[in-house]
């Protein structure tokens, strides 16, 4: 986490509260509480990235308060559950209610590191959704073509039922932005929506992932966990390059979509789980299902609404909302862009191999190479804009006055750092005349 995380362990053991103090400080700063009333109290106080709770406590209250504490004041900080092996069953219960995972006692070291790391990290990434939840909503979906309004519309209707989807489109599409959009839009849109990207995980992992596992079903697995479907319940579940799922994971999904609940590695009872499932890929899934690689039956069950999203070079027309969008997320302390407009017509004939991702990279790059902000066609790289040059004088071709002074508006914005007050005071004009100036049009030669 970008900052120090905020752990809290209760435990009425003062010799185990010390220890798991120090194991923990080298994960952030720790404060502790020997029963549940004093944990309710500074979970109310004060915001917390990880609970750790002993299981077993003398009254008042055990770990189960403390979750239930934890819930009700902080329900995004995951709770850990340290228990010794004749409580199992209370653990269980705490994982029912949703406790990230539970230890036995005596605990390993490096069990309890890891698994405080993996929890830290799952808050982070609950942070860090949150915070970008704005933007998300925001940026899903840029443009105004005809084959954009087609999928804003396929969007809306979808997003008022929960049945599974299916994106399809070339890498860097934005087929992610399509399945925010499709849940910030749906019913589920307060719980939690959760990305995986199926071609990173390694097939031996994949199951543990999705499904969670119990506790010793495989080496390393010194407690249970919950996967990636319990923790989107109620939610949304997205899976990307679906097409690269194996063929075990593959019928274990269709059972999902099927029956609605999981079963986690090492256990024979199911769990119920309510997930919306949203795929994506940029594959021919039926190839593949003809050819025996995708089973045809989840295929099925995946594609039921089908969404599209044609490459950038087929809906050319919605390049300049997107360069203007990228560059208001990208600028330098949220100041404005501008991108010239012999720039613009060079972005708007590429062909995009890489899409809208390559697109806002290659905005991004240009602004924080330009402090001014001030974007010509020589700040893009080939074949894009201009290939690199030497700078040229103000006066080497023969500008027009509106363009002359865009150029040297534009040096003088350079020559202060970007700062366009002081920019303006120098060139003893208003902000308003300054942008003015800066957005005349006209050779790009600078």
């Amino acid at each position: 986490m970008s900052s120090p995380a905020h752990i809290l362990v209760v435990d009425d053991d003062a010799p185990s509260r010390d220890l798991l103090r120090r194991l923990l400080g080298e994960l952030g700063e720790v404060v502790t509480a020997s029963n549940a009333p004093e944990a309710a109290q500074r979970l109310e106080e004060g915001a917390c990235d990880l609970v750790l709770t002993d299981m077993a406590m003398p009254d008042p209250g055990n770990g189960l308060e403390v979750l239930r504490a934890s819930r009700a004041h902080q329900p995004d900080t995951p709770v850990i559950v340290v228990t010794a092996f004749g409580n199992i069953e209370g653990a269980l219960d705490c994982i029912q209610q949703g406790a990230f995972d539970y230890l036995s006692k005596p605990f390993d070291v490096d069990a309890i590191l890891r698994v405080a790391h993996r929890a830290l990290e799952q808050r982070r990434l609950v942070v860090e959704n949150r915070s970008l939840k704005r933007r998300v909503e925001k940026s899903s979906l840029v443009g105004r073509s005809q084959a954009l309004l087609e999928v804003y519309k396929q969007v809306a209707r979808a997003a008022a039922t929960d049945v599974p989807v299916l994106i399809t489109g070339e890498t860097g599409t934005g087929k992610e932005q399509v399945a925010r959009a499709l849940h910030q839009r749906s019913a589920r849109a307060p719980r939690a929506f959760i990305p995986v990207d199926c071609g990173a995980i390694a097939e031996s992992l994949m199951e543990s992932e999705l499904f969670g596992h119990a506790r010793g079903s495989f080496t390393g697995a010194a407690g249970a966990r919950r996967g990636l479907f319990e923790e989107a319940n109620g939610g949304t579940l997205f899976l990307d390059e679906i097409g690269d799922v194996g063929p075990k994971v593959q019928a274990q999904l269709l059972r999902v979509l099927q029956e609605g609940e999981i079963r986690r590695v090492g256990e024979s009872a199911p769990v119920r789980v309510d997930v919306r499932v949203v795929a994506a890929t940029n594959k021919d899934l039926k190839a593949m299902a003809a050819e025996g690689r995708f089973r045809s039956d989840l295929l099925y069950r995946l594609d039921v609404v089908h969404l599209h999203l044609p490459p950038l070079r087929e809906r050319r027309e919605d390049v300049p909302l997107l360069v203007e969008h990228f560059a208001e997320l990208h600028a330098r302390g949220g100041a404005r862009a501008v991108v010239s407009e012999q720039a613009m017509s060079r972005l708007q004939a590429y062909s995009w191999p890489g899409n809208v991702r390559q697109l806002e990279n290659v905005v991004a790059r240009a602004l924080a190479l330009n402090a001014t902000g001030v974007l010509g066609s020589q700040d893009f790289p080939e074949p894009i804009g201009d290939a690199p040059t030497k700078p040229a004088g103000l006066t080497d071709d023969f500008p027009s006055l509106a363009e002359l002074s865009r150029r040297y508006a534009a040096l003088v914005l350079q020559h202060v750092g970007g700062n366009k007050s002081e920019a303006a005071r120098l060139l003893d004009v208003d902000r308003k005349t300054l942008y003015r100036l800066l957005g005349a049009q006209g050779s790009d030669a600078a």
